[in-house]
């Protein structure tokens, strides 16, 4: 008798190991992101989530979500959602895109996206941070909020649709001349490959410089493989400074909080520019 329960025991344990839904399930997991992703607030913001399955069985089931606000100090549920089914061969990573709403908010924000499937268990989260979709209206106090004093020239349209969300008071330069302009702060973006003003571009935004205006100039994408140089750096002309910027650091700026970001950091760099220093060490 001893001897029979033991073998039933042997066996439970072999249908749960290789046979029983559960153990397949608990070998699917999210892997965890390096950093917070970053959406503006809105309805189908686009979030990337990364599955593993370790098990040797085919994980099919249906997630759902459950959103937490964060702080540190308080956690306030949000709200939770069906998001799809989810079938992860054994050994299988696959990289899916959730369309997830966030709510309304008034500066950066952290939130927490737990993913469970039916038994509540939580396969992994996510962390993001959400932003004002007005963030780039910080730039009007940088200039003041003058309209006169921030121009922006913008040959491809690569800025002005994000600076008009944002609800920024600009200059159109295309409607002008650049070296006319006087104000406190131009943006150049990308220029057209074909613009026969290209070549001599760099001489005019010399001029408005040496004038007394700092200029952003985002540089246009290299069509062949260059030299190394940094992503942003800063040359002095005369009065003020021209701050180069290569194009990645504010790559599809109408969506991505982290180029917006990148934007304001650039302009106010340039109308305070700060002397280069070792990492670790303060300013002089």
């Amino acid at each position: 008798m001893l001897l029979e329960t033991r073998w039933r025991n042997l066996l439970m344990m072999l249908v749960i190991a290789v046979g029983w839904p559960g153990a397949a399930l608990a070998q699917l997991h999210l892997l965890p992101d390096q950093e917070p992703q970053r959406v503006f607030a809105g309805a189908v913001r686009q979030v990337a989530v990364v599955w593993r399955n370790n098990g040797s069985q085919l994980y099919a089931g249906e997630i759902r979500t459950r959103m937490l606000q964060t702080s540190s100090a308080t956690v306030v549920p949000v709200g939770e959602a069906a998001w799809q089914r989810l079938q992860v061969l054994p050994g299988q990573t696959v990289l899916e895109s959730a369309r997830l709403d966030f709510p309304a908010v008034k500066a950066e924000t952290k939130f927490l996206v737990q993913w469970l499937e039916s038994t509540n268990r939580i396969l992994g989260k996510t962390e993001i941070l959400v932003y004002p979709t007005n963030l780039l209206n910080e730039l009007n106090l940088l200039v003041d909020e003058s309209e006169n004093s921030l121009g922006v020239l913008d040959p491809e349209k690569q800025l002005k649709p994000a600076l008009k969300n944002g609800v920024v008071k600009f200059v159109d330069l295309e409607e002008t001349v650049l070296d006319d302009f006087s104000g406190k702060l131009a943006m150049v973006g990308p220029g057209k490959s074909d613009d026969p003003e290209g070549s001599g571009l760099a001489n005019r935004i010399s001029k408005l410089a040496k004038k007394g205006t700092t200029v952003v100039w985002i540089q246009s994408p290299s069509k062949k493989p260059r030299r190394i140089q940094p992503s942003f750096y800063t040359v002095p002309q005369g009065r003020a400074v021209v701050v180069v910027v290569q194009p990645e650091l504010v790559a599809d700026l109408p969506a991505n909080p982290q180029s917006q970001l990148n934007l304001i950091y650039l302009c106010k760099l340039a109308l305070n520019p700060q002397p280069p220093v070792l990492p670790g060490l303060s300013p002089p």
